[in-house]
Order: structure tokens, then C-alpha cells, then sequence
């Protein structure tokens, strides 16, 4: 992959300058490393379990930004389906090279299904795409290795967060259509579901409905954005069903 224009990376830099000094953008930081130490990844081990599913990714894994772990995927998940052992290992700051180690931390372990959620630490820390490309291919074959079922669902377009103004939102809308790219075919060449909640700004209902949908921090989902994300894992991999139909 080209490494982005070099008007785009001076413009970036300029960007991250002003927003380094904004008091609105160190508010924003300070919000998100709050509802970080805050957050706490959703695990469930129901004595008459019948399944079991992996959880690992990264802040949006975890569930941060909601108002509490039941609120989270996983919690959503829990409650339709409270005879599912949960084990997350999930991370707050986690990029795809650890969600991969968090799979290999399993040792030989086996899992029902697994659900790999992250990216956005890749789009916004700046992972060369030649790296994040292997090691999203590294991670959706380590967790073929583990369960049958496996579903990845990349963060949307990180763009559209209100944590970002143009021009650097212009570049993480970029890095994010490059990242579902490179899950899109990670996701078919191992066998895996891959669910796309990447959607053009003036598209994207977490642009048009900033208030609603994102946490304070204007970069985590809220609750509702929690939800949002949860409707289009059934939509799009109708993961309820097929764990509905594990326990037959």
C-alpha cells in the first residue's frame, strides 16, 4: 500500500499540533483515559453453560464508553444468551499485534466461537500498512486455530469520531477503509465472518448522531453505539443464531 500523500502527512503534523494545544481536544483525551481506568471487560460463566465464546480486541472488546460491562457487546451478547461462558481478554489500548498475543496467551484451549473486535489503535497510532496487514492476517488465522466460528468486526470509520477534526479525520477515514480492507480478506482466506461497520461520513450514523451514539469522550461508542454495533454483528453474521444453535 502507497504510505499517504506527503501534502496529507504535513497536514497532519500541522493538525496534531493544533489539536495538542486545543483545550477541547486535552479534554477529550482526559475523558478517554478516564472511561479507560473505568472500564471493565464483560466475562460470564454460568454454572449450566453450553458454549463457550472468546472475546479479545481491543477498548471496544473491553466495552469502553459504555455506562457499564452489561452494556458492552459482550454483555449484550450475555444477556440473549445467558447460558454462554464469556472469557474476554480484551485490552484497552490494544492494536491487532495484541489481539494476536491475547489469542496465543489461550495456550491450546478451544472455543465455540470467537469474536475479534479492534483496529482503531492500528488506524490511529499509524501502523505501517504493510505491518498491520500481517498482523491482522496473523490474528484471523490464530483464531481459526481455536474455534470453528469466528467473527471479526473491525471499528468503523474512525473518522467520522468527533475526537477528530479535519484534516486528521480525513486521514483516519483513509486508514480505516485500508484496515477493513485488509480484515475483509484475512476474514476469507481463513474461513472467518467478517461484519462491516465502515460507512462514509455522511452515511455513518455515528457522525449524524454524535450526541447519541458515542461516548464523552467523542471516540468510544456509547450504550446506544454498543447496541448499534450489535444489531449489525446479527445483520450482517447473524452471530445470535449461530450460537443459538450450539446448544442444539
Amino acid at each position: 500500500m502507497r504510505r499517504p500523500p506527503m501534502l496529507l502527512a504535513v497536514s497532519l503534523l500541522a493538525a496534531a499540533a493544533v489539536l495538542a494545544t486545543s483545550g477541547c481536544a486535552a479534554w477529550r483525551i482526559r475523558q478517554s483515559a478516564e472511561l479507560a481506568r473505568q472500564s471493565e471487560p464483560f466475562e460470564a460463566s454460568p454454572a449450566n453453560a453450553v458454549a463457550t465464546l472468546l472475546v479479545v480486541g481491543d477498548s471496544t472488546a473491553v466495552g469502553t464508553g459504555a455506562s457499564s460491562p452489561a452494556h458492552s457487546v459482550a454483555g449484550l451478547i450475555a444477556r440473549d444468551h445467558p447460558r454462554l461462558k464469556i472469557i474476554n481478554r480484551a485490552k484497552d489500548g490494544a492494536k491487532f499485534s495484541d489481539i494476536a498475543r491475547q489469542l496465543e496467551a489461550v495456550g491450546e484451549q478451544r472455543f465455540d466461537a470467537i469474536l475479534v473486535l479492534g483496529g482503531g489503535n492500528d488506524v490511529i497510532r499509524l501502523t505501517r500498512y504493510p505491518v498491520l496487514e500481517q498482523d491482522v492476517a496473523h490474528t484471523a488465522a490464530l483464531a481459526r486455530t481455536h474455534a470453528n466460528l469466528v467473527v471479526i468486526m473491525p471499528s468503523g470509520n474512525v473518522g467520522s469520531a468527533p475526537f477528530f477534526f479535519a484534516p486528521v479525520s480525513w486521514l483516519m477515514t483513509k486508514r480505516s477503509q485500508v484496515l477493513h480492507g485488509f480484515v475483509r480478506e484475512a476474514a476469507k482466506d481463513n474461513s472467518a465472518l467478517y461484519v462491516n461497520l465502515y460507512k462514509d461520513k455522511a452515511e455513518d450514523p455515528f457522525a449524524q448522531r454524535p450526541d447519541e451514539l458515542n461516548a464523552k469522550d467523542g471516540l468510544h461508542p456509547s450504550d446506544a453505539g454498543y447496541r448499534l454495533w450489535y444489531d449489525e454483528l446479527n445483520a450482517q453474521a447473524d452471530l445470535s443464531g449461530r450460537l443459538s444453535a450450539l446448544r442444539r
